[in-house]
């Protein structure tokens, strides 16, 4: 039986069920439709996390006070202790040792608080400042729309100068230009705006246009109260990124000394932005594949449609098996039909399921988008081809059955079948 034959048989067979063809792949059409929304989602909350912690900086490390510290309790059971030691400005300068740190390029401590008041022009509000030195801008990668950032002098005589984002710029003044020289009040501190931030939108770790940045000397005196020489957190930036890792480790060891702590004991944590992004993708890879799953389920019950709808097609057509088999049609020649029926319909479910999913997946960016979200799904060319071929295969195994079932008919019995 040539192949031509067999897929104007086909054609015809479903044309003349449009009803029962249409019920059968719907359940093919959800089940790849999920999977491509689910797996579309998963890459687009993973790209949108990548994408928020590359625009931290580049080549960065962050160093933070405590670790977590594991003891067994005379009980037995694990005790969890937090170790605590405030970083300080001499460990941010021993990390610029170039003998002890021949990796790092450049360290800038922060001082943060994210409950802080700013007034101006009648209006207040609640933003996070933080005080930093004057190469924060450039390790952060910002940059100003309007006016300029601050420098090591006005760092130096604990000047009041303030950059401030563009969401609070327009909190506070309604609008984003012209303000260079205009003043704020910051827990009651009069500050002088010098720059307007470029907007970054919002990201995975929170708005970056909704902040203040004065200098660290300025936000130790007069807002943030620190003891004199204490910081909250330390960046750290590698000479390049094939030199992260080194600088992590020589700037473990320099902490460990300073502290007088041993390997395993430490009170300090140094994270960096690969650690970051492989711990979100790991999240996101284990919750996608597990949203993935689960829609891959109705795929499977998509798939008993099919082979149910297959076994009726072979009882209703069990007098066109006879009268085939008895004109000379083999065994192999009625497999071949009812395989290629059950593939059809399940290919066809599978075109519409992926131009539905990719429909849903639009929808959810939209959303998301309107609620001020970063989350973009991306359909990826790897989760059409999962889905092509997996609602393929789930036509292939569901129809063998049926198929098997009708070349094996008796032509004599089939024709005597009413």
């Amino acid at each position: 039986m040539k192949i031509r034959r067999v897929l104007m048989g086909t054609l015809s067979v479903l044309v003349g069920n449009k009803l029962r063809s249409g019920l059968t792949i719907l359940g093919i059409v959800i089940g790849v439709a999920a999977v491509i929304a689910m797996l579309s989602v998963g890459q687009g909350a993973q790209n949108s996390i990548t994408s928020s912690i590359n625009s931290i900086g580049t080549n960065l490390l962050f160093v933070s006070a405590g670790a977590s510290a594991r003891f067994r309790g005379g009980g037995g059971e694990t005790v969890v202790i937090r170790n605590i030691r405030p970083l300080t400005m001499e460990d941010a300068q021993a990390m610029l040792d170039p003998y002890q740190a021949p990796s790092v390029l450049a360290v800038a401590p922060i001082l943060q608080d994210g409950g802080v008041s700013a007034a101006a022009n009648g209006q207040a509000t609640t933003t996070t400042i933080y005080g930093v030195t004057s190469n924060y801008f450039s390790m952060r990668n910002e940059t100003v729309a309007e006016g300029s950032t601050f420098s090591d002098e006005q760092v130096n005589l604990h000047s009041r100068v303030a950059v401030i984002g563009p969401d609070l710029a327009t909190t506070l003044f309604g609008q984003t230009t012209g303000l260079t020289g205009q003043t704020l009040r910051i827990n009651g501190q009069t500050f002088t705006i010098v720059g307007i931030l470029k907007s970054k939108g919002g990201t995975s770790f929170g708005s970056s246009d909704n902040q203040a940045i004065i200098p660290l000397t300025t936000a130790r005196d007069r807002v943030i109260q620190r003891p004199s020489n204490y910081v909250d957190m330390i960046f750290v930036q590698a000479t390049n990124a094939g030199t992260v890792s080194d600088a992590d480790t020589q700037i473990s060891n320099i902490m460990r000394m300073r502290h007088h702590v041993a390997v395993g004991s430490e009170d300090f944590s140094v994270f960096n932005q690969q650690d970051l992004a492989q711990t979100a993708s790991s999240i996101i890879g284990v919750l996608t594949v597990f949203l993935g799953g689960i829609a891959a389920i109705s795929l499977l019950v998509g798939g008993i449609g099919i082979m149910n709808i297959m076994l009726v097609s072979v009882t209703e057509r069990t007098r066109e098996i006879g009268l085939r088999k008895a004109v000379g049609a083999r065994n192999r020649d009625i497999l071949l039909q009812f395989l290629i029926e059950s593939l059809f319909l399940s290919l066809l479910g599978g075109v519409l399921g992926i131009l539905l999913g990719w429909l849903i997946a639009l929808i959810i960016g939209r959303i998301a988008s309107a609620s001020g979200s970063t989350l973009t799904p991306a359909v990826s060319l790897n989760a059409i081809l999962l889905a092509t071929l997996f609602s393929a295969a789930v036509g292939l195994f569901f129809g063998i059955y049926p198929a098997r079932r009708a070349a094996r008919l008796e032509p004599v019995e089939a024709l005597r079948y009413e």
